[in-house]
């Protein structure tokens, strides 16, 4: 992704990932979320912390997976080239 200076962003099936051990916490990618989803991960809001064992277990079973490309523009499906469904419990911020 175009907005993380250490390319640690990969895309999954069903979202992006952020790589636990490869991320730098610059927080550049922050404002780039369409769906306000990013989350240094001290202050990760309660009701999304399965995802952060989520995330960790992408890398678990995919370790050889690569880094996306481009801006991940939100398209038919939702972001980038296979994106996604957000969350069914996902309402996005006021």
């Amino acid at each position: 992704m175009d907005a993380c200076p250490v390319n640690c962003i990969y895309e999954g099936t069903d979202q992006l990932y952020i790589h636990p051990t490869e991320c730098i916490d610059c927080g550049a990618c922050e404002p780039e979320c369409p769906v306000t989803a990013i989350f240094e991960e001290s202050n990760v809001p309660s009701q999304w912390t399965p995802y952060t064992k989520k995330n960790a277990q992408f890398f678990d079973e995919n370790p050889d997976v690569k880094p996306a490309q481009g801006r991940g523009e939100i398209g038919p499906g939702g972001l980038g080239a296979t994106a996604v469904a957000w969350p069914p419990d996902y309402k996005p911020p006021a």
